[in-house]
């Protein structure tokens, strides 16, 4: 059913996934100008897919294991994204120019939690329905 919980958390992450990127700046340059989502593409595929992940997991509500997995999935693909921003952020200063982190940089990290919040939601569901079923 799509009034759970857990709906909520997958929605939230999405929107953060999948709209939020587009307004806070990833880091500045040394030349004071910030850079957004769209000048990286790879962050903008792992973020798209990401939030596309969240969206999809959302209406398969009535097969409990896929959307858990599903769940996993997409955290794993921010955490990728995590270490790919903290390892262009821990390069060496002249090579990719970062010289300010911005807010984007730390999205992921709000993603993963709601995911996480919704994967034991989604694991409370599926405890409840086992222990439904042995009563038959």
């Amino acid at each position: 059913m799509l009034q759970r919980i857990q709906t909520i958390y997958l929605f939230i992450a999405a929107l953060i996934s999948g709209v939020l990127i587009f307004f806070v700046s990833l880091w500045s340059n040394n030349a004071g100008e910030s850079v957004f989502v769209e000048d990286v593409l790879l962050a903008l595929g792992l973020f798209i897919s990401s939030a596309a992940l969240s969206l999809i997991s959302i209406f398969l509500f009535k097969n409990r294991k896929l959307q858990f997995v599903l769940g996993r999935i997409n955290i794993l693909i921010n955490f990728f994204l995590l270490g790919v921003f903290v390892y262009w952020s821990l390069i060496v200063p002249g090579e990719m120019e970062i010289s300010e982190k911005g807010i984007g940089m730390f999205v992921p990290v709000l993603s993963i939690v709601f995911i996480v919040l919704a994967n034991k939601a989604i694991k409370k569901d599926e405890d409840l329905v086992k222990s439904v079923d042995r009563l038959r």
